[in-house]
């Protein structure tokens, strides 16, 4: 059952993304909103982790936030707010990591 992610903390200020890397699954999707796409910054460990995503794991991330912080997109699919409500509904689940 493939799961989408929410992340919206930011790497730098606890280990979501890593606990939330170490469970993601053949299938599932990752999306990085608010915060947490700062996770993309270049020559980050996180963007570096980010990158060695199994094939099957899909990266997104919300353009406004992106744009919101002044970030350029590297390995990550980047999306609009209708194009994340059709993503919500692609997935069987959606697990938002508080």
């Amino acid at each position: 059952m493939a799961t989408l992610h929410l992340l919206s903390h930011s790497p730098f200020s606890d280990t979501r993304l890593d606990s939330c890397l170490r469970l993601l699954g053949p299938g599932d999707g990752l999306l990085l909103c608010g915060d947490a796409t700062y996770a993309l910054q270049p020559a980050s460990r996180h963007i570096r982790a980010l990158a060695q995503l199994d094939e099957g794991i899909e990266l997104f991330t919300l353009e406004e936030d992106m744009q919101a912080r002044a970030l350029q997109a590297g390995p990550v699919q980047v999306i609009d707010y209708p194009q994340f409500v059709a993503l919500a509904c692609r997935f069987d689940k959606v697990n938002s990591w508080l």
